[in-house]
């Protein structure tokens, strides 16, 4: 019997978690499963971290939670207004990523690789064992666990642990060993993506440029290369797997552009597709999967990485509480009930940008319609109340889709209060410690229970029996929170409020034991 509990196979070695994938949502689980204290191995193929060119962009929503968990720091609570940042849709600019200012930047632009390296760093430093160089063979699911064997640098190990998670990309193979099914879309569009160097004297503008056959993306690096994207509607590859050349990358720039384009000092050529899968199930028994092991899109604004990091920040506390025996009888079912419906949402949002982005002429007066809701063209001369009232409105809902701000958790049920679901935003509060606010006080990693002002107190007692877990702040009544208690979740969602009118601590055990189990 192994530490975690859990019988060990014979010559085996134990662990309470094994991740499958060490990208940054594998290593970012890992940072956050070992800061819970669990014991956990990630099994990464690649040797190091890869520098080829992925996203770059982490959205508003991702940002915040990941701030809450202490990744990143916290803005000054007590700012007013709003922070917007330049992006775009399906190709059109004018979209603002907006966010209260009382939060971090609504848009991080940083490396998949950077992002990689400083969760590998923080999972490592929380005692994560972080074995590079393996690739899993065999993976066998019991009623009390789960064989993985693997193959690396010291031969071949076989784990055995209570949960597996695919971590493991969209070629990984963990899904199908789980038996878990999957929905597919198959690819309409190609798309291939290197560094270059242009070399000739016509070359494509800078940015994102569409022409009659397709579109052609620029980026200036560094280095003074290009990074240049393509995207043509002639068809999916014949084989995604193939290899890139200079040649083939040079061909479909020039017709694209309908020029000749010169280029050369190629570097990290690929190709991909608007293919998307999304698994039917998040979860098969005590194997569960994040990120592109259970979604894949069109990798267009970043959405991908942002989703898959949410994933592991959704399911890092829920599988940190079961093996602590903190957690209610289904919390590990609701990893899969709360993070696939939005990632269905980025799927769709993806499939309506790239029918967007066709090239025919037939969808000008579309795209036109778009222009005006991304920029929030106010209404005309002659519009009526409505129609002013209504000016930006379109603009702010693409804007809280694209960063994932327009997330909300399912309620218990239908009689549960207008609070709950909702993400509690950043807010100063003064408490009997003197003053605070919602990201620091969630930094524990651990369930939060604000009592507001003298209607809050009846709360207290009703909380007692989880102080093993729960903190309880006592605040001052801030016009931000006008509720007398809120519950809020490790990852800032608010789990109960009172309904309207309840004066007493009616509700608050039946919510705490159905997040938290029962009390101690």
């Amino acid at each position: 019997m192994g530490k975690s509990g859990v019988p060990v196979t014979e010559g085996g070695e134990d662990a309470q978690v094994v991740i499958v994938g060490g990208g940054p949502v594998g290593m970012l689980l890992a940072a956050e499963l070992g800061a819970y204290g669990v014991d956990t191995v990630v099994l990464e193929v690649r040797a190091t971290t890869s520098d080829r060119p992925k996203a770059t962009t982490v959205h508003a929503r991702t940002v915040q939670c990941l701030a809450r968990r202490g990744y990143f720091p916290a803005p000054d609570a007590a700012a007013e207004g709003t922070v917007s940042r330049q992006f775009h849709f399906a190709g059109l600019p004018g979209l603002r990523i907006t966010a209260p200012a009382s939060e971090p930047e609504p848009l991080l632009k940083e490396t998949q690789a950077a992002l990689e390296r400083s969760f590998e760093a923080r999972a490592r430093a929380v005692g994560a064992r972080v074995l590079r160089g393996y690739r899993v063979t065999r993976v066998r699911q019991g009623p009390e666990g789960v064989d993985v064997t693997a193959e690396g640098p010291e031969g071949v190990r076989v784990f055995r642990a209570a949960y597996l998670v695919g971590a493991d990309g969209s070629r990984g193979a963990v899904r199908a060993w789980a038996g878990i099914t999957a929905d597919t879309r198959p690819a309409t569009v190609s798309a291939l993506m290197g560094l270059v160097r242009f070399t000739g004297e016509r070359v494509p503008p800078l940015g994102w440029h569409r022409t009659r056959r397709g579109w052609i993306v620029t980026k200036t690096m560094a280095d003074g290369r290009v990074l240049v994207r393509t995207l043509d509607w002639n068809g999916g590859h014949g084989d995604r797997n193939a290899p890139v050349s200079l040649d083939e990358l040079r061909d479909r720039v020039s017709w694209i552009a309908g020029h000749d384009v010169e280029m050369a000092s190629p570097s990290r050529l690929s190709r991909f597709s608007d293919f998307a899968r999304q698994a039917d199930s998040y979860r098969a028994g005590r194997v569960l999967l994040v990120g592109d092991a259970a979604h894949v899109h069109f990798p267009i604004g970043g959405q991908g990485l942002s989703t898959g990091l949410l994933d592991a920040l959704n399911l890092g506390w829920k599988l940190a509480f079961t093996l602590r025996g903190t957690a209610g009888a289904d919390l590990l079912d609701t990893y899969h009930d709360e993070r696939r419906p939005a990632a269905r949402r980025v799927i769709d949002n993806t499939s309506v940008q790239v029918a967007l982005m066709r090239p025919g002429p037939e969808l000008d007066p579309l795209r036109a319609l778009f222009a005006g809701l991304l920029t929030g063209d106010e209404p005309k001369e002659g519009d009526g109340a409505e129609g002013r009232d209504r000016g930006g409105d379109g603009a702010r809902h693409l804007s809280d889709m694209i960063s994932g701000q327009d997330t909300v958790v399912a309620p218990r049920s239908v009689r549960s209060s207008r609070w709950e679901g909702r993400f509690l935003r950043n807010t100063p509060l003064l408490t009997e410690s003197g003053p605070a606010d919602v990201i620091g006080l969630l930094r524990g990693g651990g369930p939060l229970l604000l009592l507001c002002g003298e209607r809050g107190l009846p709360y207290a007692a009703g909380a007692r029996g989880w102080a093993h877990l729960l903190r309880v702040v006592r605040t001052e009544t801030v016009p931000a929170l006008p509720c007398a208690a809120l519950l809020v979740r490790p990852d800032g969602y608010v789990a109960w409020a009172p309904e309207d009118g309840a004066a007493d601590g009616a509700g608050l055990g039946e919510a705490l034991r159905h997040w938290f189990g029962g009390p101690r």
